[in-house]
């Protein structure tokens, strides 16, 4: 107990010796208000649950996602104690099915994540410290993306390079950038004439050095949570082109290509199209919940 009090007591210190307890402590402090907001401890639950489920689903599937039963018997059974949540037209397991699409649902968010974030933070930096010429060509572009909902013109993208869950993720990377890049400028451009900035631009620092050893890590906070919020929205767009045919092919087990085989046996099968619907929403809502937690912990504005 003690031991554990004087480490919370290290940790939380005014006057820390090193930067290392600095940061711990920083990070520590971002915990605790983190762990004060009820919903964003929901959502992170939500999100750490898919992580798990994604990791562990060759073991918490009791059947195999692919491969159906006996197709007399056990087709669009209803939730049972034999199949938690029935099964569907093809005789499959539908819990299986969701948990192995857990993988594909992860898969997607973390390599858009991955992708859009630095091109993101790559255009908006550099046209918020640049200004000019370089501002107005990367902001007037950003502007084109803008300009077209990110459905169509995911479906525009997937379109063009075939359908399939690797062009989905590209399609779908490729119109999710743009924002971040508007918040990155924004960032840039209250920070990038600060005393801060002069002085490394004094002692010699090249621009690129100063983008991204310095603009980038105090722009970043803003765009996680940006990121984070928009999980739900880039969910939503791959079960959208999943639901169109045109992301995740069968029999691939990905939530909107589930919703799409089942929409007609909505209304006996109800089941069929409701359990990855619900996956969707809760999964959806639990990125949303810590987007909104990330935002009042992180965001300086945000804070009272």
């Amino acid at each position: 107990m003690t031991a554990t009090l004087s480490r919370r007591e290290w940790l939380l210190s005014e006057q820390p010796a090193s930067r290392r307890q600095a940061r711990l402590g920083q990070g520590y402090r971002t915990w605790l208000a983190l762990r004060a907001n009820p919903l964003a401890m929901i959502g992170l639950a939500i999100v750490l649950t898919l992580v798990v489920v994604a990791l562990l689903a060759n073991v918490i599937a009791p059947y195999d996602p692919i491969v159906g039963g006996d197709l007399r018997t056990e087709r669009l059974l209803p939730p049972s104690g034999t199949h938690l949540m029935g099964t569907d037209e093809q005789a499959r397991d539908i819990f299986s099915r969701l948990v192995h699409g857990s993988r594909i649902t992860l898969m997607v968010v973390a390599l858009v994540a991955v992708i859009a974030t630095p091109i993101g933070l790559l255009v908006g930096t550099t046209a918020g410290y640049f200004g000019g010429w370089v501002d107005t060509v990367l902001m007037r572009i950003t502007d084109i993306f803008l300009a077209f909902p990110r459905l169509i013109l995911a479906l525009a993208f997937v379109a063009a390079l075939g359908p399939g869950i690797e062009n989905a993720i590209i399609a779908i990377a490729i119109t999710s950038w743009p924002p971040y890049a508007r918040l990155a400028r924004a960032e840039t451009l209250t920070i990038r004439d600060t005393d801060y900035i002069n002085a490394i631009r004094l002692q010699g620092a090249r621009p690129v050095r100063i983008i991204w050893g310095h603009v980038v890590p105090l722009c970043l906070s803003s765009v996680i949570i940006r990121v984070t919020l928009d999980m739900a929205g880039i969910i939503l767009t791959a079960a959208g082109l999943g639901f169109l045919g045109l992301g995740a092919q069968p029999p691939q087990p990905e939530w909107g290509a589930m919703i799409a085989g089942g929409r007609r046996f909505i209304i006996d099968q109800w089941w069929v199209v409701t359990m990855p619907g619900l996956a969707i929403f809760v999964v959806s809502l639990g990125f949303n919940f810590l987007g909104d937690g990330l935002r009042d912990v992180l965001d300086p504005k945000a804070r009272k």
